[in-house]
């Protein structure tokens, strides 16, 4: 593409991402455009994290199609003018261990127990805050002109305003009947957006083949800030949904729903480096040794499945750029070091390679989801799947697709983290994972 047609395009973002005022009509369109393949809401191969034994729920009061009434982008609108509640990781233990119990969200039922009224006010919550988050990202995903009519973006757009409608058109979960009536309409929800980053991802690379990213600027477009904020809100969605549908299962120690009081960095480490040399090996046929240092006998209050998440996408990054850069004969270790003080607000967790680094012209693009070194052939490959997969289905080229380091760093910044990056050329890279260990920090909504 030349520079003008550059400008232009970045131009037609910058104006994209300025929401129209509230209120002001004609904001959101019907997807009337849609075929029926579309219309259907996708049931993602796999399981999907968290698991339960909940049955089915057919709300008789929802309709058949919400895409078919005109009414509900109305709703939308009006609901994506409202604000966001931010939570943060030390609300979400608090309120799992009963300690933020309010009556005004409790029905007339007697002899409920404080685990049902527990599990009816993050139910009420969620009824409330729910579609507000859908209705933000409809109309986010409604103000990207040069993404919004890519087939990827319509299917995703789907299943947000499915799934906007049936939270809407279902009772306040205010007794313990329809509260796990409620659950079960949030587990299929859950499982249905399964695959959007995958999905959202096969838009991306529609974006690459439609405009061509050999220039600077094509790396600077506002789009990066949209999906920036996008992932960042999708991530604040299911870990709010995961952690309610987790809080009804059986008791684990260490866990209040998602969270593990004692997330131990080198255990979670070492499982991502079982599950990266497993990839590396599949790939190049062996994988390079990592070494553990520092407090390794440190725990503390996390996700753990989110340490895993950033480990395992580092893990990969540094074992594929060892391989490729030494061969396979003689591979220099990765080192992990983790540390923390008992003063320290963070725990910090860097990941060292000898790799051969990053060009320096590189450095800014890696954050980009549009910038990728993958192979063509794996990405048209992974774009041909005929069926959308789970974000975290083993077989899904993702780290190859350019993803791996924004949502990670996205990933890092939920809970008031951070990851950073450090690269010599010739020799390797750092990486620096950045955890808030006070869990006070509430979520950075878009």
């Amino acid at each position: 593409m030349m520079a003008g047609g550059v400008a232009l395009l970045s131009f037609a973002v910058r104006q994209a991402v300025r929401r129209p005022k509230c209120g002001s009509g004609g904001v959101l369109r019907p997807l009337s455009m849609l075929s029926n393949s579309h219309r259907q809401v996708s049931q993602p191969h796999g399981s999907a994290r968290p698991s339960s034994s909940l049955g089915s729920l057919n709300y008789a009061h929802v309709a058949p199609d919400p895409l078919a009434d005109p009414g509900v982008f109305d709703d939308i609108n009006t609901y994506s003018c409202k604000r966001q509640t931010g939570v943060s990781l030390k609300t979400l233990l608090d309120t799992g261990r009963g300690h933020l119990l309010q009556k005004k969200y409790f029905g007339k039922e007697e002899n409920t127990t404080a685990s049902q009224q527990m599990l009816q006010q993050v139910a009420c919550f969620l009824h409330r805050e729910l579609p507000i988050r859908f209705a933000h990202r409809v109309r986010d995903l409604d103000a990207i002109p040069v993404m919004r009519e890519m087939p990827s973006i319509q299917l995703v757009k789907t299943w947000y305003v499915t799934s906007f409608h049936e939270i809407r058109n279902a009772p306040t979960p205010n007794t313990v009947a329809k509260e796990a009536d409620f659950a079960v309409l949030l587990k299929n929800i859950y499982e249905r957006h399964a695959p959007v980053l995958l999905t959202m991802a096969r838009g991306a690379y529609e974006l690459r083949q439609k405009y061509v990213a050999g220039s600077s600027e094509f790396y600077d477009l506002e789009v990066h800030n949209f999906l920036d904020a996008f992932y960042l809100s999708r991530i604040g969605i299911r870990m709010l949904i995961g952690q309610y549908l987790e809080l009804r299962e059986p008791p684990k120690a260490d866990y209040i729903g998602l969270c593990c009081l004692r997330t131990s960095p080198r255990d979670v480490a070492l499982t991502a480096i079982d599950d990266a040399k497993f990839m590396c090996t599949r790939q190049h046929g062996d994988a390079p040794e990592v070494t553990l240092h520092g407090r390794l006998d440190l725990t503390f209050a996390y996700v753990s499945e989110h340490v895993h998440y950033i480990l395992l996408e580092l893990l990969k990054n540094s074992m594929r750029a060892t391989a490729e850069f030494h061969g396979t004969d003689d591979m220099p270790p990765i080192r992990i070091v983790i540390a923390d003080g008992e003063d320290n607000e963070d725990v910090v967790i860097k990941v060292s390679d000898e790799g051969g680094g990053i060009p320096r012209s590189h450095i800014s693009r890696i954050w980009s989801y549009l910038f990728t070194t993958a192979d063509p052939e794996i990405q048209r490959g992974f774009v041909d799947l005929s069926h959308p997969a789970s974000d975290f289905d083993t077989a899904s080229p993702l780290a190859g697709l350019g993803y791996g380091l924004p949502i990670s760093r996205a990933y890092a910044r939920y809970f008031g983290g951070d990851l950073s990056i450090m690269s010599m050329e010739g020799y390797g890279t750092d990486a620096f994972v950045h955890l808030s260990r006070l869990g006070n920090h509430d979520e950075p909504l878009p």
